[in-house]
């Protein structure tokens, strides 16, 4: 949906000027009635850039998504979007794409859907604002959502670790994947290990192991039963990768399984199943019309984020003494990410990796992550991030930094040649956090191949802590406008600030 830049100025009280909005209030509840289409999964927006964003919600029966858009919260000033009509092939999802936004805007955006008879329903606020010159950047990273069986616990007050992230108000959340645990069920009740009873919220969905595309949607609309995330994702603009339990556990393509939980036993079907509901569920802006999750968001010019994607195109999982290349991302992703960081005019180039570098995440006796734990030479997967890193320093790329979840605690890796096996590349920074509701572990660990430096990590106290135990972890970032200093700080469940490091932008 392209928009007029004077649709949009027409919609501002100043034509041209930045319209201040204070922080969007609670919106008053709407009267829900049952003859018009309702918004039970909330909404959001996502893959925000100076000039475009996605917008999306989900009803409850064949409907329009409607799109009020405005610039200054007076919606009586608004432009009306019509998006898609919705229905049960798309699980009654819809999201529209908004084209021809303006720089350095805060946008309000009220969602509705329309039945058939031009009746709307329920609607619901939210708000993003375009990142612009002079601006500060700030964002919140983190992975791991409903694992170990750990779900919305109401005795909590749900995922709560949502609100601590809500609260430091960024401009938007990288979700560094393992949005769902679909290969994890989700019981009434947990006993953990330190003699507490976790208490769940359920539903038929998640008593299983997901393997039909309605039981992948299922764990995604779970998700959305918490407050805590769709406050979140209404205020907070999304940016959505996925690693392996939107799937299931530690898969790779062409991987039959012999799990006896799954009558399914083709991964490939699978996955195909799990990337849909993920797709449906987790808008972003698809490049060139294809449905591909590796991409890059501008957001302005301090920062571009490069979303890697390490689980379609990866070979199967090696044994650590394999010597020879294995992949990863793939010839083609690998490629993408040297040349697009390479050309990016942005101070910093975040590269968000859904898994860490230099840490040994094993899967049984094989390896699942990059790190075969062999020291010297480069080996398995090792080669493809071997490659990129050493491209980096080939084509003098400054400012980037790695951002990753997976492992379930957080750390601040400093990679150095000086300490490593291979050594042609750029020391760079490596920033672990998550889970955000899950069980904690770690240590992992390091591989020193590419001779990284646990320079902090917090970890859990037992394996598989729950969430009320408090080490529950996020990073946030930002980036000051007038000196490039990037600001990354590590915090947990409460918000409380565990680490933080000034990193001052190399110039070329």
């Amino acid at each position: 949906m392209n928009l007029s830049r004077r649709q949009l100025l027409a919609a501002s009280t100043v034509a041209g000027a930045t319209i201040a909005v204070p922080g969007v209030a609670a919106a008053a509840p709407t009267v829900v009635r049952r003859d018009r289409p309702a918004l039970p999964s909330g909404i959001m927006s996502a893959d925000v850039t100076t000039n475009s964003a996605v917008v999306w919600s989900r009803t409850d029966r064949q409907a329009r998504l409607v799109v009020d858009l405005t610039s200054n919260g007076r919606f009586d000033r608004a432009i009306r979007l019509r998006g898609p009509v919705t229905g049960p092939d798309q699980d009654f999802t819809a999201q529209l794409p908004l084209k021809g936004l303006r720089p350095g805007q805060r946008y309000d955006y009220r969602i509705a859907f329309e039945d058939a008879h031009g009746r709307r329903g329920e609607s619901l606020e939210g708000s993003f604002s375009t990142p612009g010159r002079n601006r500060p950047v700030s964002f919140v990273f983190t992975g791991d959502t409903a694992g170990q069986g750990y779900g919305i616990n109401p005795d909590l007050g749900g995922m709560i670790a949502y609100k601590a992230m809500h609260d430091t108000r960024p401009d938007f959340f990288l979700h560094s994947g393992d949005n769902i645990y679909a290969d994890g069920p989700i019981a009434a009740e947990l006993k953990v290990a330190d003699g507490t009873v976790w208490k769940n919220v359920v539903t038929e969905e998640v008593s299983k192991v997901a393997e039909t595309l309605a039981e992948y949607r299922g764990r995604y609309r779970y998700n959305l039963l918490d407050h805590n995330v769709r406050d979140l994702y209404a205020d907070v603009p999304l940016v959505a990768q996925w690693d392996d339990h939107e799937t299931l556990n530690n898969w790779y393509p062409g991987e039959i399984l012999t799990d006896d939980r799954y009558t399914e036993k083709r991964v490939d079907v699978l996955a195909g199943r799990a990337k849909q509901a993920f797709l449906e569920y987790l808008p972003m802006e698809h490049v060139a019309g294809r449905n591909r999750i590796y991409r890059k968001v501008s957001y302005g010019p301090l920062l571009d984020v490069f979303c890697l994607d390490m689980r379609t195109y990866r070979g199967a999982n090696p044994t650590p003494d394999t010597v020879g290349p294995v992949a990863m991302l793939g010839a083609e992703q690998a490629e993408w990410l040297v040349r697009e960081v390479a050309a990016s005019k942005a101070t910093w180039k975040v590269i968000a990796s859904d898994m860490p570098l230099g840490l040994l995440v094993p899967d049984g006796s094989l390896i699942e992550a990059v790190g075969n734990g062999v020291p010297g030479a480069p080996g398995g997967r090792e080669h493809e991030i071997a490659w990129v890193l050493s491209q980096f320093k080939k084509r003098k790329v400054r400012n980037a930094i790695w951002l990753t979840a997976d492992v379930h605690y957080c750390a601040a890796h400093h990679y150095d040649p000086s300490r490593a096996a291979f050594t042609d590349f750029d020391p760079f920074w490596e920033i672990v956090a998550g889970p955000i509701n899950a069980g904690t572990f770690g240590p992992n660990a390091l591989d020193s191949t590419f001779g990284p430096e646990v320079v902090f990590s917090k970890v859990a106290d037992f394996p598989s802590q729950s969430p009320a135990g408090g080490n529950q972890f996020f990073g946030h970032t930002s980036i000051d406008p007038r000196t490039g200093v990037f600001t990354v700080s590590l915090r947990n469940l409460f918000g409380t600030v565990l680490w933080t490091k000034d990193l001052n932008p190399a110039h070329h």
